[in-house]
């Protein structure tokens, strides 16, 4: 009844759009322009999954499907799924020792990633938590003492603070440290952040890190304030001890004589997301169960925050996704209006699909190509439109991933971007940075259409006064051309691997490399120089050139060689990096996959 509610008032509100798309079935930059006005209005706020505004997102989407007389699948174009959205305290979370009762949120608070247990044992100090042996140092943090069946106490950070290239960084995070507790066989985990990480004594916000599993034991974070109570018997501070261990980068672990009666409750919030799905029937008997889908995601990140993605995580403020992925969206939207104008000439089927909770890690795209309306095996190519509305107009260039997916994209594509009034950067891997990466997956031929990162990119500018709406309009033209083709040929597409289908699974530590010459010898502390760039690697993939200034790696500053291999012992294969350089004095975000 919610959404048939929502659909009627999209209807009303936006009628006399629709009659105009009836009588023009052409894409032009005006529609394209109308609806990501629509999609990324500050009464939108963000289209976060699970929210109203989301769902009006997706009315929106699904009432210009059926305008287009397209058929609705699933529940009315409607393919819902469950989403974690957050993390929040439950009402059993205590913190009890010697007579002192913790308060919530004041003196304690539950990780995101703890289990909901209680615990009543003694306690541990365990330093930094690290059992780890480097080419220079080594530390060994439970040699001298048994914590099984124990709540342990650690250290936030490491004994290195100070040292960008510190060998610690990869094993400092807090899960990480988890495990480690874990393995030695500690019941529950106690952190407490020492005054180098943060010197007013801050618990750490309960926020969903996208990461639904448990440690599977309680864990905890608690102020400088109560951890100094628990040490009363050793007449020591946090404060000291950190002092110390920083200074001698050594164990100083010990048993204390308490024992912790504490609880834990960390409820996940679920919402309900949604893909929308609508089918256009191919003409011929045969062809048309075979299908060619043309997808977007029109999730964003609503008001940006911790953990959301926002390249500002400390502002408060809604991300309006214009380029990210309200452009996609509107391509579709318009490509699905023209396709639909002249179906009696398609032989294939078209599944238009918009994704939700691309943001959150593909969620809507991998449902989806689990849950497919048709057979799976019957898909035959996916074109993937995501990021197409800033056209940079020194370059003019179209990025297009997937091309070596199968043997005859190439020629393809050789032909529908002819005569365009930009170039093609071709990229042959078939696995990538947004929905298409989940057919890919699954053997079926794939393009991902993009005009790339800008400086706006997982901000709030990301505006609809910032798209370029004429070349917008000429990439759809470019898609429409294409999806053509790929549904009127004889033959469909004949697949191929084109490089890695998946990332590594999670807490496989690999080496990684941009694949560029850093310039060792550059005195300048804004940045780190390229003097060059290794053909056909992560860099040149992604369009770093040689005489770039690189100046921050995901949001983190860099400065000189030091920071930049900071940077990188932080990576993993198949991850993809934000990369920002300084170019010709103006400043370039970039997408660089490993």
């Amino acid at each position: 009844m919610k959404k048939k509610i929502l659909c009627l008032l999209i209807i009303i509100l936006s009628a006399g759009n629709l009659v105009f798309s009836q009588i023009n079935p052409e894409i032009t930059s005006s529609e394209l322009k109308a609806h990501v006005y629509f999609l990324a209005s500050d009464s939108l706020k963000g289209r976060k999954p699970g929210t109203p505004e989301s769902g009006i997102a997706a009315a929106y989407i699904c009432n210009n499907f059926r305008n287009d007389k397209l058929k609705l699948l699933d529940v009315d174009g409607f393919q819902s799924f469950d989403l974690i959205t957050d993390m929040k305290a439950g009402t059993n979370n205590s913190f009890l020792f010697n007579g002192f009762t913790g308060k919530i949120n004041e003196d304690f608070i539950p990780l995101s990633f703890s289990a909901n247990a209680r615990l009543q044992a003694e306690i541990v100090f365990a330093g930094f938590g690290f059992d780890v042996d480097f080419d220079s140092i080594s530390l060994h943090d439970y040699q001298n003492v048994d914590v099984k069946g124990k709540w342990v106490m650690i250290l936030r950070g490491e004994p290195d603070p100070n040292n960008s290239n510190s060998p610690f960084v990869n094993v400092s995070q807090e899960r990480s440290k988890m495990l480690t507790a874990k393995d030695k066989g500690a019941a529950g985990i106690i952190f407490v952040t020492g005054v180098e990480m943060n010197d007013k004594d801050r618990l750490i916000p309960l926020a969903y890190d996208m990461t639904a599993s448990d440690a599977g034991i309680p864990v905890i974070n608690i102020t400088r304030k109560v951890a100094d109570l628990l040490l009363k018997s050793t007449q020591k501070s946090i404060e000291e001890i950190e002092k110390e261990l920083i200074k001698s980068k050594a164990s100083g672990s010990f048993y204390l004589p308490v024992t912790i009666d504490a609880s834990t409750e960390v409820i996940p919030v679920k919402a309900k997301a949604q893909n929308i799905v609508a089918l256009l029937e191919g003409s011929d008997p045969v062809l048309k169960n075979e299908y060619i889908v043309v997808g977007a995601h029109y999730d964003h990140l609503g008001f940006g925050g911790k953990n959301s993605g926002s390249r500002m995580p400390d502002t408060v403020a809604i991300h309006n996704g214009a380029d990210d992925n309200a452009s996609g969206v509107a391509a579709v939207l318009e490509l699905a209006q023209k396709l639909a104008s002249e179906h009696i000439n398609l032989k294939r089927s078209i599944l238009f699909v918009t994704f939700d909770a691309e943001e959150m890690g593909m969620i809507g795209s991998k449902y989806f190509i689990k849950h497919p309306p048709v057979a799976k095996d019957e898909i035959k190519a996916m074109i993937n439109l995501d990021m197409i509305g800033r056209l940079k107009p020194d370059s003019k260039v179209i990025s297009i991933g997937g091309t070596g997916t199968a043997t005859e994209l190439d020629s393809i594509l050789t032909i529908v971007s002819a005569d365009r009034i930009f170039t093609l950067s071709r990229s042959p891997e078939g696995y990538g940075p947004s929905d298409h990466a989940a057919f890919y997956s699954e053997n079926i031929p794939v393009l991902f259409f993009t005009t790339g990162a800008h400086e706006d990119y997982h901000t709030p500018m990301d505006k609809a006064d910032k798209i370029d709406y004429d070349s917008e309009a000429e990439t759809a033209k470019m898609a429409d051309q294409l999806v053509f083709i790929l549904a009127t040929m004889d033959k469909p597409l004949t697949f191929k691997e084109a490089g890695p289908k998946a990332q590594p699974e999670s807490g496989r530590r690999l080496k990684v490399t941009l694949g560029i010459v850093p310039d060792f010898a550059s005195t300048d502390k804004k940045g780190l120089g390229v003097d060059g760039v290794r053909k056909d690697g992560p860099a040149d993939r992604g369009g770093i050139k040689k005489g770039d200034l690189i100046v921050a790696m995901n949001g983190q500053l860099v400065t000189n060689i030091y920071d930049y291999m900071s940077r990188l012992q932080k990576l993993k294969h198949g991850q993809t990096v934000i990369v920002e350089v300084i170019r010709n004095g103006k400043k370039e975000v970039l997408l660089i996959q490993l």
